[in-house]
């Protein structure tokens, strides 16, 4: 530490009792540190991304044949064919960041291999959400950064963990175990410069990413630890210990971030970090969101709520036998449906590597503003009856206003919050069969209501409001073609059903007085089936800068007093994000 030394003769005897009132706060901090008290708890909570921008201007893609590259396509923009910006995405789990799991390299129990073990049905669809979070152990590996011959990686080995151990505390069941080198911060950028961080070292023009080798990985395995990350390109060091690493790990029943970013930011110890990504069915990897919560007395709950196995997944499985995505108001308005890709076979797993083409607002997923708004200074041409409903929207609430703010930018801690789920199952059944398809309103007295009962909401809860309907169609026996859920969205489009409980302008209007910022639903989505109502609805939610969580499911389970925990795939310029929701508890 750097010394002041107060000169008599230079400095004031205001300022010399100044100088020993701080160095009195001083000792005390010090003092409390040494009978254990945490600095970390008593800073303000933060939220830091760790995630990589996908783009097709970035290296997010694994670049060897025949790995797909990304792709969005605008679908539609706002103006005379629709109201709505709308994308198709079309992805495989390697992409940007990305979690691996143990299919990856365990084979199914039934094929009676030599890597065959009960891991190897853990998917992504199938992993715990407990297992998603907990402590973040950042292990220091800066100095290996670039010390290995062209095409080949530096190895992480065991002293490194022994030295983490000596330093701070044992790891233990609960850890998400962390290889920082910064090897994403230097090397993940545009192209042409985006080539040094794989292209370059599969081509051995420059040095592999640093990543442990087998014995580290079998070292933390025995330690009970989890889940991992790093922020090299892939877990596994080339050119030649990528499989023998994955599999060192991924037996034990390991999951890990591949691909993060801004590992900087985290202290050693005491950081909650999490990594949430679509649910794939049999998805042996998936691309997702890596973030960290640092400060304060939530990161301590959260990591206890992840220790202890208090976790409960919000999102249904993402799978083409169920109908994820709008079908339409009108013959060839359908969003694209959710398919499966095959593309590379695996014949020792057997097992295809597969993307998928989707739309980004498949299963569960993020509305931000960009969704229903126009890009500052646009002036979209609506059709005559969108012109009719604007006139009518801007009349009664005001202007509709303009946003920029696609999934990429919007901050994590939007979609992260103290949870409160508003029952408003009692609205089925209220509306008139004679002017179906429409959806019952959720009115701003349905809210203060809830409130009277169970206490006012506090800005910056996140606000679900409980409908029943994708739970109650998840429930559904499959039909003869195997299909499930069918009629989620047909039945009440086609006026077989009433519509689902729908958010009104009003009630978001009085959301926003309270200080929310992010609202969800465990129905299809928040507008319902009335063309016009809907797009009111994500109007008004746009206007007021708040986002949207749709297609959630299991909010009858979700206790008292629980967090909510949401994030959308990091997409440049995507006006959705699919994503995956749980609370802890």
């Amino acid at each position: 530490m750097q010394k002041f030394i107060l000169s008599p003769n230079a400095v004031s005897r205001s300022f010399r009792l100044v100088a020993v009132l701080w160095i009195s706060i001083f000792n005390l901090v010090l003092f409390e540190a040494a009978l254990g008290t945490d600095p970390i708890s008593n800073q303000p909570t933060r939220f830091y991304d760790h995630s990589l921008l996908i783009s097709s201007d970035y290296p997010c893609t694994w670049p060897t044949h025949p790995f797909p590259k990304f792709q969005i396509v605008p679908q539609n923009s706002i103006g005379p064919n629709g109201p709505y910006n709308i994308d198709t995405l079309y992805l495989d789990g390697n992409t940007g960041t990305q979690l691996d799991t143990p299919p990856h390299s365990v084979a199914r129990p039934e094929l009676k291999r030599e890597k065959s073990g009960p891991f190897g049905l853990a998917y992504s669809d199938k992993i715990e959400p407990w297992q998603f979070g907990g402590e973040a152990c950042v292990v220091d590996t800066r100095d290996l950064l670039d010390k290995a011959p062209f095409g080949v990686s530096p190895l992480v080995t065991p002293d490194y963990l022994e030295k983490f151990e000596k330093e701070y505390r044992p790891f233990r069941f609960g850890d998400v175990v962390l290889f920082r080198s910064d090897y994403s911060d230097k090397y993940y950028k545009a192209f042409p410069e985006g080539n040094r961080y794989i292209n370059d070292v599969v081509d051995r023009k420059a040095p592999g990413y640093p990543d442990p080798n087998p014995e580290t990985m079998e070292w933390l395995g025995k330690k009970g630890v989890l889940a991992l990350g790093t922020d090299s390109a892939s877990m596994g060091p080339m050119p030649d210990l990528a499989e023998p690493t994955h599999y060192a790990g991924l037996k034990y029943g390991m999951i890990w971030t591949e691909g993060a970013t801004g590992l900087n930011a985290l202290p050693a110890t005491d950081a909650f970090y999490c990594f949430l990504g679509p649910k794939h069915e049999g998805g042996p990897y998936s691309n997702g969101r890596a973030f960290s919560i640092v400060g304060g007395d939530l990161p301590a709950k959260l990591i206890d709520a992840c220790r202890n196995k208090r976790a409960i997944d919000l999102s249904p499985t993402l799978t083409p036998k169920f109908p994820l995505t709008h079908p339409g108001h009108r013959t060839g308005e359908h969003r694209q449906v959710y398919l499966k890709i095959d593309f590379l076979y695996s014949d020792y797993l057997d097992m295809w590597h597969h993307g998928h083409s989707m739309d980004s607002m498949a299963g569960t997923h993020l509305v931000p503003p960009s969704f229903a708004l126009p890009a500052p200074g646009k002036r979209p041409q609506y059709s005559p009856e969108v012109r009719g409903w604007l006139s009518e929207y801007e009349k009664k609430f005001g202007p509709r206003g303009e946003s920029d703010l696609t999934t990429e930018k919007v901050p994590i801690d939007w979609t992260c919050g103290n949870v409160r789920v508003i029952d408003v199952r009692r609205l089925s059944g209220t509306t008139d069969r004679g002017a179906w398809p429409l959806s019952p309103q959720i009115t701003s007295q349905w809210i203060k209501d809830y409130e009277s009962q169970n206490g006012e909401l506090k800005p910056n809860d996140v606000v679900l409001f409980q409908t029943g309907v994708v739970d109650r169609y998840l429930a559904l026996p499959a039909d003869k073609n195997g299909d499930l859920g069918v009629g989620l969205w047909s039945d009440a489009l086609s006026r077989k059903v009433e519509g689902w409980p729908a958010l009104s302008p009003e009630a978001i209007f009085y959301l926003h007085s309270k200080g929310i910022r992010c609202v969800g639903t465990d129905a299809p989505d928040l507008g319902g089936v009335h063309p016009k109502d809907a797009l009111m609805t994500y109007w008004a939610l746009g206007s007021k800068e708040m986002v949207g969580v749709e297609f959630l499911c299991q909010l009858d389970k979700v206790p008292n007093g629980a967090y909510f925990l949401f994030a959308a795939l990091k997409i440049q310029n995507c006006h959705g994000g699919p994503g995956r929701a749980i609370v802890l508890y």
